[in-house]
């Protein structure tokens, strides 16, 4: 039915016959840019992951896809692989094996976000002093 409204030139109307075509082409091109954005958005969470799967390292916090939350306690990066130590001193440890691409959250953060932080943080304290001199 919709199909039919856009493809009719409409003999008593005074629509042009090219405005379906017109309207055909909007609509593909709307497609194409909601496939274009919704492509770079998903590199950009690959990537994210990826960074954050390089900053994993013993001591991380981890829960992984089908839900066991633990502490990373070795990274085996030959076969891409970490061993995850769950339970407690009183119910008892246990260690588990996963392939890095198991993880779901995780507390690693990246070494360049934390670089940048500190950055941020030195051009502020450098330009109090600078204003206290001043005014001295």
């Amino acid at each position: 039915m919709f199909w039919n409204l856009l493809t009719e030139s409409g003999a008593g109307t005074n629509q042009n016959p090219w405005s379906s075509w017109i309207i055909i082409g909007v609509v593909a091109v709307a497609f194409i840019v909601i496939f274009i954005l919704n492509s770079r958005s998903q590199k950009k969470r690959q990537k994210e992951m990826e960074e954050t799967l390089e900053a994993l390292k013993p001591g991380c916090k981890v829960k992984t896809i089908g839900g066991i939350c633990g502490i990373v306690v070795e990274i085996c990066p030959e076969d891409n692989t970490f061993v995850l130590e769950t339970g407690s001193e009183a119910s008892g440890k246990c260690y588990l094996k996963f392939d890095k691409q198991a993880i779901y959250q995780t507390d690693a953060k990246k070494e360049v976000e934390a670089v940048k932080t500190e950055e941020k943080e030195t051009p502020a304290e450098e330009t109090k002093a600078e204003s206290e001199e001043k005014q001295d």
